[in-house]
């Protein structure tokens, strides 16, 4: 035991030793408090020690292979535990389910310890060391942990660090006067500084939680509270904070989880007189995390919440020398190609792929179609001005048209904090029910429903062929419309996210087995686009990727190429058949999906249809 002890004090010493300067530095420029520093090594080196056998050795094969997250092998799944299964033994009887969807990475939404009416969906953190009692204990969660790592599956988590609930120990301490509690928050006794804080932070929930600050009567002091009243700012300019939050980073690691969201990771660190956005200690801080990360627990990916377009999220990834965030979501493609679906116009979709297109092949981005927060219409406003959209009629437009309103939609849903003032809305809705597939079973209409299958399934051939790794939200497999059963839960009837929040119906998922039903051709066709992704190597992240113009704005056109392969992806936008010419499609091509073949480059493709063209060597 005593030598096992010493082999992974060394471990431990030469993996500080890489950072130990950098880190130190980084600290000393925040903080400067070397007493809290060395605080802070002694800590990662006692949550390393408390790391079980089985994840020291995935962090050294992970070590070794720093490429393992890049390749074209894995596909996500995010969901809420008890929507999902119940709980987390719930979720680890359900894993062969998860297997069959060709899953590999599943993505558990929060599930730590929450007050149950002041909850944000489970972003009031109250206890970062306890499990909701109803979803099971943090033993459940090691032995999911374990259990999907047998099967070669990655956890992910949400770290809620920017604030805690009220109901938080700290917050309680403070409430109560304890100067040292309150100062790990933002607490002031007049509305003198809150005030001039207003004038340069946005808000982001005008309608539902305006301000950025709450008035706490019963100790007469102003709190920040960035997104609602019950969830109060931390201080990071406070070390404390710091430590003690990696503290519980290190905890939640070592109950093998492997990917790590850093959830609202631009808020991080606030400062009077700017926006509290984006600011440069954010980034220290992020790129302390990855290097503490790297010491302790180096198979843990770090996973950034940033709600931003692709060339302004990049910083978050750091550069080659100095990293900082693993994987960033591609939150602009997604809010576009809801854009596109509307449109029927390509043209803004090709540009933001072009630009992701030119990024460093080393960032990977997640890509998805829907995930269980709102749209929100984050487009590129200067490029459509140039194409007469001006922003706020297009934004309503936008919303009109998921709503079912307008511009001939079969899409049906609800919108989110809504501002009359500004015009400003967010947009909820399944993946099925923004492509027509609740309209057309209401309507009992095969042809409409055919066609919102179709545009299902385009949609998600177009997101693997995205660079970077996918993610579906449980349920898009087998086409689970929205669930407007939250209006009668008195918790949830003002947050119209929950449309899209439903249990899984797993009554529906048993016709996933049926070619002629709508959840079995979703899912057997999903089930074949993952399984063309993860066989053919142009679907790696690094792979070089471009768009084509097709001279049709309803039809967008995507290569990849790795190593002498070369993949090209069309799909169509529209409710009506498409021909198109593409030059460098001469010779004979061969579609991955369907197995026809063509050979001239005069292509037909139908209503909302798509190719995979892979050429055949002769």
């Amino acid at each position: 035991m005593e030598k096992r002890t010493n082999k992974s004090t060394e471990i431990f010493q030469s993996r500080l030793k890489k950072h130990h300067d950098e880190l130190r530095w980084l600290y000393m420029e925040l903080y400067d408090n070397p007493s809290m520093f060395a605080e802070l090594c002694d800590r990662m080196e006692q949550f390393y020690l408390e790391r079980n056998e089985t994840l020291k050795k995935l962090d050294m094969t992970r070590e070794k292979d720093g490429e393992w997250y890049k390749q074209n092998d894995l596909l996500g799944m995010m969901f809420y535990i008890d929507n999902f299964a119940g709980n987390m033994k719930g979720v680890e009887s359900r894993l062969d389910y998860i297997e069959q969807c060709n899953v590999n990475y599943i993505h558990l939404m929060p599930f730590l310890e929450t007050p149950k009416d002041r909850s944000d969906g489970g972003y009031a953190v109250s206890d970062f060391r306890k499990v909701q009692k109803e979803l099971g204990s943090m033993e459940d969660l090691e032995n999911l942990t374990a259990a999907c790592h047998k099967r070669g599956i990655c956890v992910c988590m949400d770290f809620v660090m920017n604030h805690t609930s009220e109901d938080h120990e700290w917050a309680k301490r403070a409430r109560a006067g304890e100067g040292e509690y309150m100062s790990r928050y933002f607490f002031f006794h007049d509305a003198q500084i809150p005030s001039q804080y207003e004038k340069t932070v946005p808000q982001v929930f005008p309608t539902t939680a305006p301000g950025n600050f709450t008035w706490l009567e019963d100790i007469g002091h102003y709190v920040m509270t960035t997104f609602y009243p019950y969830q109060w700012d931390l201080n990071y300019k406070n070390p404390r904070v710091f430590n003690e939050m990696m503290y519980h980073f290190l905890y939640l690691a070592n109950r093998g989880v492997d990917i790590i969201r850093i959830d609202a990771v631009p808020y991080i660190w606030k400062e009077l007189g700017t926006s509290c956005r984006n600011l440069r200690q954010v980034h220290t801080i992020v790129r302390m995390m990855r290097m503490i990360s790297e010491i302790v627990c180096p198979s843990i990916l770090l996973l950034g919440e940033v709600v931003m377009e692709p060339e302004k999220v990049i910083p978050y990834f750091g550069t080659l020398e100095k990293p900082e965030c693993h994987l960033l979501y591609n939150v602009t493609t997604m809010a576009t190609t809801w854009h596109t679906v509307a449109t029927r116009n390509v043209k803004l979709l090709k540009k933001q792929l072009d630009i992701v297109s030119s990024l460093p092949k080393e960032y990977v981005f997640l890509n998805y179609l829907r995930c269980h927060d709102d749209i929100g219409w984050g487009l590129d406003y200067a490029s459509l001005k140039e194409e007469g959209m001006e922003e706020r009629s297009h934004k309503q437009y936008l919303n009109d048209y998921f709503q079912g309103f307008a511009g001939e939609s079969n899409s049906r849903g609800e919108l989110y904090n809504a501002d009359p003032v500004t015009g400003d809305a967010r947009f909820c809705a399944t993946t099925a029910s923004m492509c027509g597939i609740e309209k057309a079973g209401l309507d009992k209409d095969k042809k409409a429903m055919e066609r919102a299958v179709r545009m299902d399934m385009m949609l998600h051939a177009y997101l693997f062929m995205q660079s970077g790794i996918p993610v579906l939200y449980s349920g898009d497999e087998i086409g689970q419309i929205n669930d407007y059963g939250y209006k009668n839960n008195p918790l949830k009837a003002s947050d119209s996210r929950y449309i899209h929040r439903g249990a899984m119906n797993w009554v529906l998922a048993e016709k996933r087995k049926r070619e002629d039903t709508v959840e079995g051709k979703l899912f057997q066709g999903l089930g074949k686009l993952e399984k063309i992704r993860k066989s053919e190597k142009a679907f790696v992240s690094c792979a070089d990727t471009w768009t084509v113009e097709t001279k049709d704005t309803a039809v967008l056109c995507m290569g990849r190429y790795w190593k002498g392969e070369k993949i090209t992806g069309l799909f169509n936008f529209s409710e009506t058949d498409k021909t198109i010419r593409l030059e460098e499609a001469d010779g004979e091509y061969v579609d991955l999906f369907s197995g026809w073949t063509v050979r001239n480059g005069e292509i037909t493709i139908p209503v909302y249809g798509f190719y995979y063209w892979k050429q055949v060597v002769s």
